[in-house]
């Protein structure tokens, strides 16, 4: 069920991708835009279907976590993965680490067998081992359900709508050159406005209950609730003193969102800690 609901998601989003580029290619060329944004359509499919975890990688900031890069940190992380990947049947996912000293972590790739996870260097300094073992088996829970994939994708699409309306804002659009009589002006602010709003929505596409199965996953092949209980009430409080500005387009993928709060609650594609952890308590 997992598996057939992402793959029809996967579709919907990078047809969602393809219209998006193919109107901003016509809002920023004109007729010959169209054809610009329905080859970088083409390309953009390709390109986030097998290189979204790298981009969204990249724009962490992660390094390969390897036991020549840092074999202290790698002796104590690689175990743990590798035993929580052979309870669930999936394989070994590539370990990454980023010099944020918040605390969090996420997992990217298009399936089980291309995978990878990565750590903030301020989650490993906060979590006892059984916590930190709760947290990777929630982000190898969303690389079972084949929840990574959409999310990469998400990553890539949300990174393209940005461009594209800071593209219209300082450039304006080409196909309405014949008709700017003041109003040109006008919509690349509402399209500077509006491209990170439907970004945003986007990421809403990506159901909140994914979070909820993937700590379902963590209680399950744990043996028990707690350690990710605990994670999550550590992460909740210290992602508050320790803030992490991360880049927009990849926040949906972190087990704990960075900045939410106020306004942005609306766009959450995440389940509240509450909600998550009383959900978890009733797994005892």
């Amino acid at each position: 069920m997992h598996n057939s609901n992402n793959s029809l998601k996967t579709v919907a989003l990078l047809g969602l991708l393809s219209a998006i580029l193919i109107v901003g290619g016509r809002w920023l060329a004109g007729d010959q835009g169209i054809v610009y944004g329905l080859g970088i359509a083409v390309v953009m499919n390709f390109a986030s279907y097998f290189f979204s975890d790298k981009l969204a990688l990249a724009m962490s900031g992660a390094q390969p976590l390897t036991q020549e890069s840092a074999p202290q940190i790698y002796a104590r992380i690689a175990p743990m993965v590798e035993g929580v990947a052979r309870r669930m049947n999936i394989p070994m996912p590539k370990l990454y680490i980023t010099p944020e000293p918040s605390p969090n972590a996420f997992a990217t790739g298009r399936n089980p067998n291309h995978s990878s996870i990565a750590f903030t260097a301020g989650i490993l300094q906060l979590m006892e081992d059984r916590e930190l073992e709760g947290v990777i088996a929630h982000e190898l829970g969303h690389v079972l359900h084949r929840d990574i994939l959409i999310s990469s994708v998400a990553a890539t699409i949300a990174a393209a709508i940005t461009a594209l309306s800071r593209m219209a804002f300082w450039f304006g659009g080409a196909g309405r050159r014949d008709d700017r009589d003041g109003g040109g002006g006008l919509e690349a602010v509402a399209m500077l406005i509006l491209g990170p709003i439907a970004a945003l929505l986007i990421q809403m596409a990506i159901s909140r209950t994914r979070e909820y199965d993937a700590d379902a996953a963590s209680a399950k092949y744990i043996g028990s609730p707690y350690p990710l209980i605990g994670a999550l009430q550590k992460l909740d409080s210290y992602s508050k003193r320790i803030p992490m500005e991360a880049n927009p387009a990849i926040q949906h993928l972190y087990i704990m969102k960075p900045l939410g709060g106020g306004m942005m609650k609306m766009f959450s594609t995440h389940p509240s800690t509450e909600d998550r952890i009383r959900r978890l308590e009733q797994m005892r």
